[in-house]
């Protein structure tokens, strides 16, 4: 999941620069000028990507704390959802791929079952993993 955001905002930035570079080929200015053009082109494109990191880096903060208190809460109902849906979801995939469903499971229900794994897989990920990461990035 994160790859495929990841990938979007880097099409997206892609999609804002490559005109600019495009008409930077185009112009008519001398080498020196156009070498400057060139460089704040480049500047624009990793400032946009520093900041879809930063995005994502607060995004995953967001998911850590919010894996984290569901997890460290007193309610046990609380703290154990997420692994019961998935073990739930489990089930009637086995189901599914023997026939015993009566009906055969929703691509709604493949596609719930693919974010709720993706979720519960990066946030669990990210409790572990987060801190490190978002110091890596803070460093730069």
């Amino acid at each position: 999941m994160r790859e495929r955001t990841m990938a979007v905002i880097s099409d997206i930035v892609s999609g804002i620069l490559k005109p600019i570079s495009d008409v930077i080929d185009h112009v008519t200015v001398s080498g020196e000028d156009k070498v400057k053009l060139q460089l704040a082109q480049l500047a624009a494109g990793m400032a946009a990507q520093t900041a879809a990191q930063d995005y994502e880096a607060r995004l995953l903060d967001g998911q850590q704390k919010v894996v984290l208190a569901e997890a460290s809460s007193g309610n046990w109902l609380t703290a154990a959802w997420r692994p019961i849906t998935m073990l739930v979801f489990l089930g009637l995939v086995v189901c599914d791929s023997f026939g015993w469903l009566h009906a055969p499971l929703a691509p709604q229900a493949w596609s719930l079952l693919q974010i709720g794994l993706g979720g519960y897989t990066v946030g669990r990920s990210v409790e572990k993993v987060a801190l490190p990461v978002v110091n890596a990035i803070l460093k730069k």
